[in-house]
């Protein structure tokens, strides 16, 4: 294959982000002669055109025909609710997909198209970007590695410097499964554990239309692994100082934070401390700027049959029951076990 067609649905805010970094793996793939070009579609069509001109891409005026153009992966940007019905379009196309987090609204809604992937046998990469941050993956080749020892705590942020808009929030599914459901797929991923219950605490201290949509602005987590291993997860729309992700893994042996460089989103009370010394990021697109490029490179070479999938449905569901129990635990204020199965 000389040229690698990638059709995109959904050109949002991370919908051009993927439309920028598809345009951009030619550089990447150049070296051994394969082009990569890509046709997209949006209901918004005149925003669409407008992207479509600008990154010299091509548009089409519905999934339908985009699907019919015969592209060889299909790249769904678009709102959770629509999230099934374009992965079906895709595997029933027979061509790979990849699929903004989460598969579905919630786990009960994901089950049925994780089972008609597998029925059909069809490619479907979940986007949990993390796993391509460096960070991440220091960490868990360190872990793997036995240089942490065994672990004892885990600590993972997850803070927004301003919340997204009321009416996203409206229909997101929560704080546990819009922001933090990034970290319970990292810790599973990192540690090789299951999460196996859920402890979650929030409050509403900002806009009060947050918590008049059924949301908080701020929560903490809890979480019990299956070997007994505890750990916090915590998130927030509110961190004037920045976007800050990181992670605490601390072992018997050795402990890490991925996150902590020179713009990390805090400051140290000690004195003569002046580090970070640079401007902490805004965005989570600015924090994750090279993994969402990995992603998507990811994909590409999945479709050309030379990796493994690097996030299966199975991956991503796997992290939605845990924020769907942390969602529950948040509702009633009581510990909740985080299901293996959910009934249909």
């Amino acid at each position: 294959m000389s040229e690698v067609v990638l059709g995109l649905v959904g050109v949002g805010r991370i919908g051009v982000m993927h439309a920028k970094n598809i345009t951009a793996l030619n550089g990447v793939l150049n070296p051994e002669g394969i082009n990569v070009s890509l046709r997209l579609t949006d209901v918004a069509e005149e925003h669409a055109r407008s992207v479509a001109a600008g990154l010299g891409a091509e548009f089409l005026p519905s999934v339908e025909a985009l699907i019919a153009s015969a592209v060889d992966g299909l790249v769904i940007a678009t709102g959770t609710a629509t999230h099934p019905e374009l992965i079906k379009a895709g595997v029933d196309a027979g061509i790979p997909v990849f699929c903004e987090k989460p598969v579905a609204m919630n786990v009960a809604d994901a089950l049925p198209v994780v089972d008609d992937v597998r029925d059909k046998q069809g490619v479907v990469q979940i986007g949990h970007q993390r796993r391509f941050d460096a960070g991440y993956l220091e960490a868990r080749r360190a872990y793997q590695a036995g240089e942490l020892g065994w672990i004892h705590s885990l600590r993972a942020v997850t803070c927004d410097m301003t919340p997204p808009p009321v009416e996203f929030l409206a229909g997101s599914g929560g704080l546990f499964r819009d922001c933090s459901v990034h970290d319970f797929d990292i810790l599973r991923w990192l540690t090789g554990r299951e999460i196996v219950e859920v402890y979650a605490k929030g409050s509403n201290n900002g806009d009060p239309a947050i918590g008049e949509v059924g949301d908080v602005d701020t929560a903490l987590a809890l979480v019990t692994f299956d070997d007994g291993t505890v750990g916090t997860v915590s998130a927030t729309r509110y961190n004037g100082a920045g976007h800050d992700v990181r992670l605490e893994i601390q072992g018997s042996r050795k402990s890490l934070m991925v996150g902590l460089d020179d713009k990390t989103a805090m400051a140290s009370a000690e004195a003569g401390v002046d580090f970070p010394a640079g401007e902490a990021h805004k965005t989570f697109a600015e924090r994750f700027d090279q993994a969402y490029r990995s992603e998507m490179e990811a994909f590409v070479e999945l479709i050309l049959g030379r990796r493994e999938n690097p996030c299966t449905p199975e991956d991503a569901v796997a992290a939605s029951r845990v924020a769907d129990a942390a969602q529950e635990s948040l509702a009633t204020g009581l510990p909740v076990r985080v299901a293996q199965k959910v009934a249909r």
